[in-house]
């Protein structure tokens, strides 16, 4: 009975721990099926107020959500009912416990449908959640569509605006009054209205006939755009009237904004002392970015940045390169000095065309280097010295005067530089947009004319390698460029023959009322909106006699196949006049008394025909050091003798 007793015993212990653990289990699931679902609401609840772009992803929360909680209850049912029948199982097992296993099974099924039923209403909140959730969308969806149609109504409304504006707006630009014009003068300047007025000006002359204005004339558009040029950009009326005829609108429109800015800094590698590669190596090294010139010059260097000062490196001060700018290489270019050749560099301060003169030329043969002005002499001595040059020789005349010093015919190639009025260089210098009035172009063109016939004068037509003038000028001016060869191809025997450059544009042959030699097109102009130089013109002069006279027929290219008529030409020193004034003083010279003086005039005045001239050819060594010793061997004789008396 003692041992009965115990098995009892352990059988109701049994019982009550499987109650307690399915008691446990069951409330653990409860609890977390409940938390999950409350916390599934809290985050519907704060996603409510967001905007209609979520509205996808709350439906798909809230699926997910339904799904989950049949999940849980089937996962939750199906682990009841395992349960049950284990502790059915154990109950059965037992002998004797038949009223103990129905009241575990009876508790077990009460608790069991009362969790059932929980799930069940947890179902039908999730029902009534799913309903909330559709309203919700359904007036997150209303919101949305009205806050579409408001753009839409903002847009159209601003298209519309938009519409009237350009409708109102006037379809063609029109000049101002001369009543708009003085009250614009007599305020401050309106730079911005000045700018937009410009623009529309060049605009209606580049398509005129569509654009302009209903009554007004080119003339008055090109005279208004004169105006607000000068006052926008600051030139007087004569230098922008000037560039106004050389170029078309848009162009010349170019060109102004290009003198805005300065022109790249560039080197010029000195040959005598050091090769380009080798100079490029050591300024990057020492932190100055740079760059070959160009493919047409083999010397030249663009520097974009630097980090020392260029012009102080130890390089510089040894003569390794010179800083000069990349217009400057083409006169020396078309020139294209030969080694052993005498050559005269007319206006050579501050000595860049004269060095790379003596460069090209290896320092064999000899260069005139010729400066007037006093004060600048140092500056080109001291730039000869520091790039080693050695075959120059340094002088001060007036170019006008020089052929009475080194003689005429005397030399092979001359460099003509000409002072010039400087309006290819107002990036550099400014002040030419007002300091520069007609006349002074005028008396640089006077200048010029004279400087070019002396330099012809000196160059020798008969020279086995040379009898070539280059001139060039920093102007853009017709009068100081085109006039002045054109001068120089009436007044002596010379032909414009090609620069070798093979950029640039070509000359003008006319110029509105003027009409130049056809072989102009041979000459080079460069500009700063097409070729980012300086203004610059070129021209390359062959000498074809030494005769000062001007040829009986200006012909023009071999190519061109063209004649001017000798008519055309004109006489120099007006010689039809001297001839006519002569005629008529015949019988009043018969009576005046002989003058010898005038005799002799009369006597040089007819020219000798021209003959070659003949080179100077110095003795050889041998038969001056035997002259020498001929000479102190009669000298000690001499001495002998007088001694012996």
């Amino acid at each position: 009975m003692a041992v009965k007793g115990e098995k009892t015993q352990k059988k109701s212990n049994r019982k009550e721990k499987s109650k307690e653990f399915v008691s446990v289990v069951n409330k653990k699931k409860k609890n977390d099926v409940l938390s999950e679902s409350d916390m599934e609401y809290e985050e519907l609840e704060a996603v409510k107020g967001k905007n209609s772009q979520k509205k996808a992803r709350k439906k798909e929360k809230s699926k997910e959500f339904i799904s989950h909680n049949k999940k849980k209850k089937n996962e939750v049912l199906s682990e009841s009912d395992m349960e049950d029948e284990e502790m059915q199982n154990v109950v059965d097992g037992d002998e004797g416990g038949e009223s103990g296993s129905d009241m575990s099974s009876d508790g077990d099924d009460a608790f069991a449908g009362d969790f059932l039923q929980g799930s069940d209403d947890d179902e039908e909140m999730g029902s009534g959640s799913q309903s909330d959730l559709d309203s919700d969308d359904s007036d997150i969806e209303t919101k949305s569509k009205a806050i579409d149609e408001a753009k839409e109504r903002e847009e159209k409304d601003a298209l519309d605006e938009l519409r009237l504006n350009i409708k109102e707006a006037p379809d063609e630009f029109r000049l101002p009054t001369q009543e708009e014009l003085e009250v614009e003068a007599r305020g401050p300047p309106d730079l911005t209205g000045l700018q937009q007025r410009i623009k529309e000006i060049v605009r209606v002359l580049s398509n005129f006939t569509s654009l302009r204005q209903e009554g007004a004339t080119r003339k008055q558009y090109i005279e208004q755009l004169k105006l607000d040029l000068g006052s926008y950009y600051g030139y007087n009326e004569f230098l922008i009237s000037s560039f106004v005829e050389m170029f078309p609108p848009v162009e010349l429109m170019e060109l102004i904004e290009a003198f805005e800015k300065p022109r790249p800094i560039t080197l010029r590698t000195n040959t005598l002392k050091t090769r380009r590669r080798d100079l490029a190596g050591v300024l990057l090294n020492r932190g100055i970015n740079l760059d070959p010139l160009s493919k047409w010059s083999k010397v030249g260097l663009v520097v974009y940045d630097h980090q020392v000062p260029y012009g102080a490196t130890p390089e510089y001060m040894a003569g390794h390169y010179m800083v000069q700018s990349a217009s400057s290489f083409l006169p020396v270019m078309a020139l294209a000095p030969q080694e052993k050749e005498r050559i005269v560099d007319m206006a050579a301060s501050p000595g860049g065309k004269t060095t790379y003169i003596a460069a090209l030329m290896k320092n064999t043969g000899i260069i005139y280097a010729n400066e007037m002005k006093e004060a600048r002499l140092s500056k080109l001595t001291s730039n000869l010295q520091r790039l080693g040059v050695t075959n120059t020789v340094v002088c001060s005349y007036d170019g006008r005067e020089l052929p009475k010093v080194l003689g005429n015919n005397t030399v092979d190639r001359i460099l003509l530089d000409a002072p010039c009025s400087g309006t290819g260089v107002i990036s550099k210098d400014e002040s030419v947009k007002t300091s520069k009035t007609a006349v002074d172009v005028q008396n640089c063109s006077r200048l010029q004319k004279e400087l070019i016939l002396a330099a012809i004068d000196m160059v020798d037509a008969n020279s086995k390698s040379g009898g070539y003038v280059v001139y060039s000028t920093c102007s853009m001016m017709v009068i100081e460029n085109e006039d002045v060869i054109d001068y120089a191809l009436k007044k002596r025997d010379v032909k414009l023959v090609p620069c070798g450059l093979d950029f640039g544009r070509p000359g003008f042959v006319r110029f509105r009322e003027s009409r130049f030699h056809p072989s102009l097109e041979k000459t080079r102009r460069f500009y700063p909106h097409v070729h980012n130089m300086d203004g610059f013109f070129v021209a390359k002069l062959k000498k074809m006699s030494n005769s000062k006279a001007a040829p009986a027929a200006v012909q023009v290219a071999e190519d061109g196949g063209f004649e001017i008529e000798p008519s055309t030409i004109e006489t120099p020193a007006s010689q039809s006049n001297v001839i006519s004034k002569k005629e008529q003083n015949k019988g009043s010279r018969k009576d005046k008394v002989d003058n010898p003086s005038l005799k002799r005039k009369k006597e040089e005045k007819p020219h000798a025909p021209t003959q070659k001239r003949k080179k100077y050819k110095p003795p050889p060594r041998e038969e001056i050091s035997k002259a020498r010793e001929e000479k102190r061997q009669a000298l000690r004789e001499a001495k002998k003798a007088k001694s012996a008396v």
